[in-house]
């Protein structure tokens, strides 16, 4: 047995969409105000924050951004020219490839992370309160 969705649901959940779309707006602005593509910074932080470790696979770097191989192999490409990330050969396995950040990359990453941290301070009350609601 299913509710109604009422009003008061449409509204919460526009309000909540219009402030997500809000913040993915900052974060797109601040990535491009220091050069790179928003998907680039999305990258760096995929890498660094990938659990366990520093270094991910294209494969998972894919599976992190929900995005295709190829697509993730032209976005590494592209990050690997403006020298945010590198490339590393797999010790066990030479067929495997890793993208690691480079220092330039890790100071963008920080750089970009600090915002991104401080918008959430901000943003987080909104996401609580949705959340929250009945």
């Amino acid at each position: 047995m299913s509710k109604r969705i009422k009003k008061t649901d449409y509204v919460a959940l526009a309000e909540f969409r219009y402030a997500l779309r809000k913040f993915f707006r900052f974060s797109e602005e601040a990535a491009e105000g220091l050069g790179i593509e928003p998907k680039q910074y999305q990258a760096l932080l995929a890498v660094q924050g990938f659990p366990g470790r520093e270094r991910i696979t294209i494969g998972e770097l894919a599976e992190q951004l929900q995005i295709r191989h190829h697509s993730a192999v032209g976005l590494v490409n592209r990050t690997v020219t403006e020298g945010l990330l590198k490339r590393e050969v797999g010790v066990e396995d030479r067929r495997e490839v890793y993208v690691i950040l480079t220092s330039k990359g890790k100071d963008v990453l920080e750089n970009l992370a600090t915002a991104h941290r401080e918008e959430l301070r901000q943003f987080g009350p909104q996401i609580k309160a949705f959340l929250e609601r009945p």
